[in-house]
Formats: C-alpha cells, structure tokens, sequence
C-alpha cells in the first residue's frame, strides 16, 4: 500500500523526529550568545552589527551542534553502543523517542542528509558572522575552522572522541563558543572573557562525564577510549571530583589576578554548592543519569548569574 507522505500527522511525526536527532530542545550552549551579550562594552550592545553577529553566530552554533549529534547517533547505530546504552531501565532519564535513528522514526539516509546541511548551514552561517562582525584577526577566522571542523568529526570521521580526545574536545569546543563571538565582536580577549570561557566548557563536560560513567559498558565494547572506559571505578571518581573543582579553582585563580571582583565568588556560590550535590548523586549514590540531569541544570543557573554578574561588573561599576 502506498504510503500517504501528505498526512500533516505524519509529516510532524517526521519533524518531531528531526528536532530530536538534532537536539534542538537542548539549548544550553546557546546561552553563550547571552553571556557575550552582557559582557559586551555598553556601545556595542546595541549596535546593528552586534545583532547581526550574535545572530548568525547563533545559528551557526545550533547548526554544528546539530550536526555533531546527528553524526554521533549515527555512528552510535552503527557500532550498536546506543542499543546497549538506551535500555528500559533508564526510563525517562535516557528517553529511546530521543533517538529517532534507533527507534526507527528516521531512516540512516534521512539522518545523513540532515547532518551534512547541518553542516552546510553551520560553516555559512559562522563564514557570514565573520564578514558582518567588526573584527575579524587572523587567528580568530583559524579558530572558527578548527572549532567546526573537530566538533563535526567529533564521533564521525576522525571519529576524535573515541580514540581519546572526548573531554578535550568537549570542554575546548563548548567553551570557544563564548570566546569565539566576543572576539569577533571586539578584537580581543579579556580576563572575564577568558575566564568564562574555561567555565563554560567545564559545565559542558559535567554533564558528558557523566553519560560517560553510564555508558561504560556499551563504549567498551566498541573500544571508545575515554577517560571512564581507560580507568578504574575509583579513578574515574576522582576525575569527577578534579571536573567539578574546575569551576571553583578557576574563579579562584580569576579573582587573584584581579581578572574578575571577589563578589563572582558569591554570586555563583549556589553553582559550587549543586556540584556537590551532583558528585554525591552520581558518585557516593552511583546514579549518573541524575547527576547528568543536575549537571544540565546547574549549567542553565550558571550561565544566568553569569549574565547578570557580567551586566553588573562591566555596566554597573
């Protein structure tokens, strides 16, 4: 019988399964725009090429990151680690509808197409933010590339996170979206800048770190090297623990080189305490989809009081 493709019921069915293979509900390294936006010196904020920038940018993000899912899910079809890793027993924490590749809603070719225009879109999008944006140095034009290029071969191609660059990976390239847009907004990096960059790309990866403890199982039997699968239950502890240090050393470091006022250590007091609170769900109670839960919304309370921190620090002192 023939398939009736003009049914709107099936026709957002098929939508709905692309909005899940390209994560589209996961806006959390999004945030960066409005980060770079707060710390913007007051003249540039509303300037016409501000808006352009950030918005292109913006869209290009989405584009990669869509495309680097959609080719992480592929590949994850193809070597049977998301079949061993999204099981009933994750329940709603590791929802199966959120893989349209593995529960059928998309075919391989369908996913293919969409990530190679995801990455169509992504590479165009950054190319176009960088000819509207006021600066645009030489070694900042070498970054978007390379930050493009690592995240889309990130499971796909070079295949970089399984041969032992997934956490460098994930906190380089998460964090470069904060960085990236404000030096193309201003020629330059500034301490705050820098500083929020590291801490951007270390809330990324605490979330990631503890798929990974998760799925431990599933990427070894498909020889993905990462700091779980190459480590002990112990080890693997302790590198949470060194993770979820990052964010409170870092600021520490920030303050010290008077790169960022004392107050910052106050105002993100409420995100070092949940760290806490992650390690104890995902390490002292040995469940990691829900320190993974906490992780993802740790990341969206602190990139709010980053907004606000950057608004007070550049426009109100």
């Amino acid at each position: 019988m023939a398939v009736d493709t003009t049914n709107p019921v099936r026709r957002s069915g098929r939508f709905n399964a692309y909005v899940k293979l390209g994560k589209f509900a996961f806006f959390d390294y999004d945030l960066c725009v409005l980060i770079v936006w707060c710390a913007l010196p007051g003249p540039l904020l509303w300037e016409a090429s501000t808006g352009a920038t950030l918005l292109l940018f913006l869209i290009g993000q989405v584009a990669i990151f869509a495309a680097t899912v959609t080719f992480d899910d592929l590949t994850g079809l193809r070597d049977g680690s998301d079949a061993e890793n999204y099981t009933p027993e994750t329940g709603q924490l590791r929802d199966l509808a959120r893989k349209p590749l593995l529960s059928g809603a998309l075919t391989v070719r369908q996913a293919q197409v969409f990530g190679w225009g995801s990455v169509l879109v992504g590479a165009a999008c950054w190319a176009a933010a960088a000819a509207v944006a006021p600066h645009k140095p030489g070694w900042l034009l070498v970054l978007l590339l390379v930050v493009a290029a690592s995240a889309v071969q990130y499971s796909y191609g070079l295949k970089l996170s399984y041969r032992g660059g997934q956490e460098v990976l994930m906190i380089g390239t998460t964090g470069m979206v904060v960085l990236m847009p404000y030096a193309l907004l201003t020629g330059e990096v500034t301490g705050l800048i820098g500083w929020e960059t590291i801490l951007f790309g270390a809330w990324a990866l605490q979330v990631a770190a503890y798929s990974n403890m998760n799925d431990l199982e599933g990427d070894r039997k498909v020889g993905r090297v990462n700091v779980a699968t190459m480590t002990s239950a112990a080890g693997y502890h302790a590198f949470l623990v060194a993770v979820a240090s990052i964010g409170l050393v870092s600021t520490v470091v920030a303050v010290a080189v008077d790169a960022v006022p004392v107050w910052f250590l106050l105002l993100l007091a409420p995100v070092f305490v949940l760290r806490g609170a992650q390690l104890r769900a995902g390490v002292v109670r040995g469940n990691p989809l829900a320190a993974r839960m906490l992780g993802i919304q740790i990341h969206r309370l602190g990139a709010v009081l980053l907004c606000v921190g950057n608004l007070l620090y550049v426009h109100a002192s």
